[in-house]
């Protein structure tokens, strides 16, 4: 039945978008009879809601259909763009909005999928959910959104990923070697027994509060075990508790999800491109972290160097780094990047931080030997150091072909190595995967020099 007092085009619903806060939150449209036909989740309210009222929408054969069909539209607040996004998933489950009905397809969409029968539950991003023993949440309306979301909860509750059937009572474990993602401080190794299991399963359990939107309660419930913990002197429990709620508070100041995420397709087989580097560099076994290095600057103004971080094939945007050259005279790329390296590499050493496999330098011969100057002036091994110049895309490697020689850019350092051309086909995938590394080190610095530079020509905060 027609809603009498809802207008007879969405004009009106229009000018109620346009009053929207610039905030992020849910959207919901409704039709003449007040049902909720589409909902839809925005870091911008405003924007996101009012762009379905521009002409270009009404055109658009995605949405034509859907824009003659407002006539009314609300929205909930959200604190972060991940909140939005769970929102939107829970919403979309319970309504089925009309224009949300192909999310029903479960082998389609993505949802994030809970282990919870398994003694040390994991958490997994699925287009084929299992029929019991897990806890789903979705369908989500976008992967990459969905893979987002997961790096940033897993900053705070440090779950696990893998695979691995982990048998608490079984004493072997403790010998295990965690992965790459217990280094930085994602996962709290149940795969090594460095956490108990009611104590894993308790962040688990946190996690679901989250998802379920039960953020606050969770909150509350954590500052109470902080100031127990604090009271019977459990000083090292009760700083973990801070630190957790801590990060929770602050997730919409790090809930970007552009920051996080994780594409979901890849111009090439990531797998295949590791394994012909392996080959081609002769490793011992195959490469899991690839750090790529570029520097920008406008005629010597406003220099700025890139770090990347690619693990198992994929970019890892919270590997990412950035900073301004202080030292290095403008103009100088060489100088730039021996900073740059010998600035990320001292850092790395005083953090503790896991060494990559592959330090990648957006250049040539020139610019791979004043990263190797920087790094022979470290004390710790250095990784395998190539170098990729645009246009001739050719790859160099430092080799042990000239022991005794100096650096090309650097007299005064021994570099102890001397660049060699690799012989990597145009259409291999491991030129293809260093390519990939190489075009985003230069996205990456170029996005951090225009900002500089939008700054300090026309004075943006």
């Amino acid at each position: 039945m027609m809603d009498e007092s809802l207008p007879r085009d969405n004009s009106a619903a229009a000018e109620k978008a346009r009053g929207f806060p610039q905030t992020p939150g849910v959207y919901l449209m409704k039709d003449a009879a007040g049902r909720v036909i589409y909902v839809g989740k925005a870091k911008n309210l405003r924007a996101r809601a009012g762009s379905y009222f521009l002409k270009a929408a009404a055109e658009d054969p995605r949405t034509e259909k859907l824009v003659q069909e407002i006539r009314d539209i609300d929205y909930l607040d959200a604190k972060s763009e991940i909140d939005a996004l769970l929102i939107e998933a829970r919403l979309i489950k319970d309504i089925l909005p009309k224009f949300n009905r192909e999310l029903r397809d479960a082998k389609s969409f993505p949802y994030l999928e809970i282990f919870v029968r398994e003694e040390f539950p994991r958490v997994r991003f699925t287009r084929e959910p299992k029929e019991r023993g897990t806890r789903l949440f979705g369908p989500f309306t976008h992967a990459w959104q969905l893979r987002g979301a997961i790096q940033v909860l897993q900053k705070i509750f440090k779950f696990r990923t893998c695979n691995l059937d982990i048998n608490p009572d079984d004493p072997r474990w403790r010998w295990f070697r965690p992965c790459l993602l217990h280094s930085i401080r994602q996962c709290t190794a149940p795969c090594n027994l460095r956490i108990g299991k009611e104590q894993y399963r308790k962040d688990i359990q946190r996690l679901i509060q989250v998802l379920e939107g039960k953020k606050e309660k969770l909150l509350r419930e954590l500052r109470r075990e902080m100031a127990e913990a604090a009271g019977a002197l459990r000083f090292e429990e009760a700083a973990r508790l801070r630190d957790e709620i801590g990060l929770l508070e602050s997730l919409d100041e790090h809930g970007d999800l552009k920051t996080h995420v994780q594409p979901e397709v890849f111009f090439i087989d990531p797998k295949k491109g590791l394994r012909g580097l392996q080959k081609v560099l002769h490793l011992a076994r195959r490469p899991r972290i690839i750090e790529g290095v570029d520097v920008a600057h406008t005629a010597g103004t406003d220099t700025v160097a890139s770090i990347v971080q690619f693990i198992d094939g994929l970019p890892f945007k919270p590997g990412y780094k950035r900073m301004r050259i202080r030292e290095a005279p403008g103009g100088d790329d060489f100088a730039a990047i021996h900073e740059a390296v010998l600035r990320r590499f001292r850092r790395r050493g005083e953090e503790d931080e896991p060494m990559p496999d592959i330090l990648l330098i957006d250049g040539g011969k020139g610019q791979l030997g004043a990263a190797l100057a920087a790094l022979s002036s470290l004390d710790h091994e250095p990784p395998v150091v190539l170098a990729l110049a645009k246009r001739e895309e050719i790859v160099y490697r430092a080799t042990d072909l000239n022991p005794e020689g100096d650096s090309p850019i650097f007299p005064a350092k021994k570099s102890g190595q001397s660049p060699k051309a690799l012989g990597l086909s145009r259409r291999s995938y491991a030129l293809r995967l260093l390519q990939a590394v190489r075009d985003e080190a230069h996205r990456f610095a170029q996005h951090y020099h225009h900002i500089l530079r939008r700054k300090s020509t026309l004075g943006e905060g």
